[in-house]
């Protein structure tokens, strides 16, 4: 029961910390977000299993992640509340050639970020040919030009 109180208690926690963190860090990840990412998972490692590193504990551990990931799925799904404030909503960051700043700062996007995505999805070279710039709840960011 031990190692399913920790887990459930990681998982939460991580959910909130990455939650907290801003979408882009998941939807575009750097050299430097894999790096610490990886740290992130090493550091838990001790916290899920304990002292306790049988291979009982370590597929009960992985049952209960899989299964309160499974849980929150089938929340979202009932409930649009429940899944905005668990996944977010689409933000826009971009309006008519404009940057949003505090939205910007709010998601920790760069003007170099959203001109990347324009370029890649349409080939857009100013701001002023972005209708919207839309981060989406993946962290993508989704461009509309005029």
């Amino acid at each position: 029961m031990d190692a399913v109180l920790r887990a459930a208690a990681i998982y939460l926690a991580l959910m909130v910390l990455f939650r907290i963190s801003g979408r882009r860090s998941l939807g575009e990840m750097t050299s430097f977000d894999f790096v610490l990412l990886m740290i992130i998972g090493e550091a838990t490692q001790q916290g899920l299993l304990g002292d306790d590193f049988s291979i009982t504990n370590a597929i009960l551990v992985i049952i209960t992640l899989i299964s309160m990931d499974i849980g929150f799925s089938l929340l979202k799904r009932r409930s649009k509340k429940i899944g905005k404030l668990i996944d977010g909503g689409p933000t826009i960051i971009v309006e008519n050639g404009v940057y949003l700043r505090h939205r910007m700062h709010e998601a920790r996007v760069e003007e170099d970020d959203i001109m990347q995505a324009a370029r890649l999805a349409q080939g857009i070279e100013t701001v002023d040919q972005i209708k919207f710039a839309i981060i989406e709840r993946n962290g993508k960011i989704s461009i509309i030009g005029h």
